[in-house]
């Protein structure tokens, strides 16, 4: 009888060791995480949330609590729904064009050459990802330059016979800020496709040879569905990457010609810190961010990407 308690009281100890290590690895582990996303994250939308019930502006003064910052948006805000629709052109087309298709391409091309090639032609993608902003939107300057010098017009007079040089900032700019935020967007989607890639077992292209299958159909049947959850994960994360950045647009077009390439989130930012109205920029980022959850939420359900997440078949304690 003794040694049976002596075994009970054993056994509760082992439990409640286990779960004091537990608590302690669940600390050190995802502790700090916790505190970095209150900090940076949870708060930061709580101040949002408040700064815009005021009337805080340049003064840096509040008067009191309002609604009028929601009312300026759904009632006196005209440039709203055109900066609204350009966003929308923004985001697809950036993300329709380089970030998942040219991004897929890239990948299946530099994947079927050698590996010293394609790494080679990986690494030049890269090079505007790991370039500052400043330097690589310099280079965009100089290339669509309106003076006879820019790039783009040195190669249309000089090998084309164009007569006059273009001024695509002014002509063209949506097509710009779209190209220039593409090539930086593409990178990220090939690197993530080309791991996927590479992840395919061999063995199914050379089984695909062998029934006759060509390139394309081994790409239409193999690749792809292989690449359904990279896929999936480039789209949603780029789109909210692309509905909260703007600095590549600040700098090389500064959301111009007057506010042709303003999007959301630069708009907001002209609203708060150029226009000094802090409260009423506080209400549209209030927005994004219900707009960004939105997108998530829509997206995880449209992809399913639940089933990428579901818990294993077999569990290994």
């Amino acid at each position: 009888m003794t040694t049976t308690a002596d075994e009970l009281m054993i056994e509760r100890r082992g439990h409640a060791r286990s779960a004091t290590r537990m608590r302690a690895n669940f600390l050190i582990f995802l502790g700090p995480a916790i505190v970095l996303t209150v900090l940076f994250f949870i708060v930061p939308v709580l101040i949002d949330i408040a700064v815009s019930f005021t009337d805080l502006s340049r003064s840096l003064r509040i008067t009191g609590f309002t609604l009028e910052q929601y009312e300026k948006i759904f009632r006196g805000d005209r440039r709203l729904t055109p900066v609204i629709g350009l966003t929308f052109i923004y985001v697809f087309g950036t993300l329709a064009i380089f970030n998942v298709t040219f991004g897929l391409i890239l990948a299946i091309a530099t994947t079927s050459l050698r590996n010293v090639s394609g790494s080679f032609f990986r690494g030049v993608w890269l090079l505007p990802r790991m370039s500052p902003s400043v330097l690589y939107i310099l280079l965009w300057l100089w290339a669509v330059s309106p003076a006879e010098a820019g790039l783009v017009n040195q190669v249309l007079m000089q090998g084309f016979g164009l007569d006059a040089p273009l001024d695509l900032l002014t002509s063209a700019p949506i097509a710009l800020i779209i190209i220039s935020n593409g090539f930086i967007g593409a990178s990220m989607g090939m690197i993530i496709f080309t791991a996927a890639i590479r992840g395919i077992p061999e063995h199914l292209f050379h089984a695909a040879a062998v029934d006759g299958a060509g390139t394309f159909a081994q790409i239409r049947f193999i690749t792809l569905p292989a690449l359904r959850w990279p896929i999936s994960f480039v789209t949603i994360y780029q789109t909210l990457s692309l509905l909260v950045s703007f600095e590549y647009i600040l700098l090389l077009t500064k959301g111009g010609p007057f506010y042709d390439t303003t999007v959301y989130a630069l708009y907001v930012y002209r609203r708060a810190f150029e226009s000094g109205q802090y409260a009423y920029g506080a209400a549209l980022a209030l927005f994004l961010i219900v707009i960004g959850v939105a997108v998530a939420l829509l997206g995880w359900r449209f992809f399913d990407m639940e089933r990428l997440l579901q818990r294993p078949r077999i569990e290994v304690h």
